[in-house]
């Protein structure tokens, strides 16, 4: 018995590009028998399913567990759960706010400190954006990212106070220096457990101090607001601005929806889709600053389901969202930690992005060199036709071995790649490339063998694509 659909492929398969790093053909067709508002209850809801279980990576990978200074492991072990983790939001979310909340592994090249970063974004990706902030300006990591260390009591650093305004929540021009100088009083004795050394001792983490001798209890102004604040004072009054609400929704905007232009150019150039925002924005205040409802009101939204392929994969999305498709490392196996050399060849670097900006993003992530390494990576993916993912498409362009004519065989093709929406240029480049060969033919076993490895090089083709840079 076939189960209707209530819900078409292509905009599931959009959702799952977006709310995660893409789904089998297989779990596309699984949830298309549910409403389009229950699938995206269960993303908004990853609680409602088991966290990940890295006890069999851990025998793979021992540094996770005996030595945590190796940051290619650790991002190896990202890269699975990115694409096997029955919580892809979760994912998702937490390297949003990677980019969002910029920290580096270059300052401190301390792993452990860096490791429990990407954890707690994970733990609150989806909770009120002033538990984020709050969990951020706690960060061992971000502290000395930002040099909150040193930001006394008798002598202030602004750095933390500058950013947290800046790049962290509002933007430029929605504050005075002033504001800045009280925040950075307003965090002074929040500090950080300095940790052993790596060597010889070991691989040990820190914890947030908050130092009460070394903090400012005088009066401070900000944002119109006067009193004896603390940090979770500056934090609350933060995440009741609407310019906190307009330029995080922006943030999100661009990250789930499509390409904006540069952060630093926000404060002078108004969205592409001022309407769209605004309707963020709104569930952004409506809700009290509560991140789960404004991802839900997203996702729900005419303007996000109609956003298809209008978003350059980051590396990330691209190398996750690739590993997803052919299947490779659905099981645990060696090498995930070669990833991160992929990553950095494509111009990311997890857990390291180049400065507190983050990463640009939109089309300044492909040029001449980074193209080449996309392509190449997808090509070896999809050559591989061991990989589970690849098996599947082969047989569903196969389906019941009569013969497949070059058109159909590329609209199978394309289809079962995402479906990709491939320009009529491009359609008409892959099938005349089809028509070359004929159709594909499955009638004895080199007819077969022939007819496979023409489908793996159409796979190659479409990942090569320009259409397929986009999500």
């Amino acid at each position: 018995m076939v189960t209707e659909a209530k819900t078409d492929i292509g905009l599931l398969a959009h959702l799952y590009r977006r709310a995660g790093f893409g789904a089998t053909r297989a779990e596309l067709v699984k949830q298309a028998s549910r409403s389009y508002e229950d699938v995206v209850e269960d993303l908004v809801n990853p609680e409602r399913f088991p966290e990940p279980d890295d006890d069999l990576l851990t025998r793979f990978y021992p540094h996770l567990q005996a030595n945590k200074d190796n940051p290619g492991v650790w991002n190896g072990r990202w890269f699975f759960r990115m694409i096997n983790s029955g919580r892809p939001l979760e994912e998702k979310m937490t390297l949003f706010w990677h980019s969002v909340f910029a920290t580096g592994w270059t300052k401190s090249e301390h792993t452990p400190s860096m490791v429990d970063h990407i954890q707690m974004l994970r733990d609150n990706c989806l909770e009120n954006f002033r538990n984020l902030l709050l969990q951020i300006s706690k960060d061992p990591a971000m502290i000395y990212w930002l040099d909150n260390s040193e930001n006394h009591g008798d002598s202030i650093n602004e750095n933390y106070g500058r950013e947290i305004l800046e790049l962290f929540s509002m933007g430029i021009g929605a504050y005075t220096e002033d504001d800045i100088k009280s925040a950075a009083r307003a965090f002074t004795g929040w500090s950080f457990r300095q940790p052993l050394p790596l060597y010889p001792w070991g691989h040990y983490g820190s914890e947030f101090r908050y130092l009460p001798e070394d903090h400012d209890d005088g009066e401070k102004t900000f944002l119109g607001h006067t009193g004896n604040f603390n940090g979770e004072d500056i934090i609350d009054i933060i995440a009741k601005q609407e310019a906190a609400a307009r330029f995080i929704c922006r943030h999100i905007y661009n990250f789930f929806v499509a390409d904006e232009p540069q952060v630093p150019a926000w404060s002078i150039q108004p969205p592409n889709d001022p309407e769209a925002v605004q309707i963020l924005v709104d569930a952004f205040q409506e809700s009290d600053a509560d991140i789960r409802h404004v991802m839900r009101t997203l996702f729900n939204s005419e303007f996000f389901k109609k956003a298809r392929f209008t978003h350059v994969k980051s590396p990330a999305e691209f190398v996750a969202g690739s590993l997803k498709l052919s299947g490779a490392y659905r099981e645990v196996a060696p090498g995930l930690q070669s990833l991160e050399g992929t990553m950095i060849a494509m111009g990311q670097k997890l857990m390291d992005p180049p400065s507190v900006e983050g990463w640009h993003t939109g089309k300044e992530w492909i040029d001449g060199g980074t193209l080449t390494e996309r392509v190449n990576f997808a090509v070896e993916l999809f050559a591989n036709t061991a990989n589970a993912g690849v098996r599947d498409i082969i047989d569903g362009i196969k389906e019941d071995g009569s013969p497949v004519e070059p058109e159909t065989f590329v609209d199978r093709a394309v289809e079962l790649m995402g479906p990709v929406n491939v320009a009529d240029m491009t359609r008409q480049s892959l099938i005349d490339t089809a028509d070359e060969e004929g159709a594909l033919v499955f009638g004895s076993d080199h007819d077969s063998e022939l007819s496979e490895k023409r489908i793996v090089r159409m796979l190659q083709l479409i990942v090569a694509s320009r259409e397929f840079q986009f999500a």
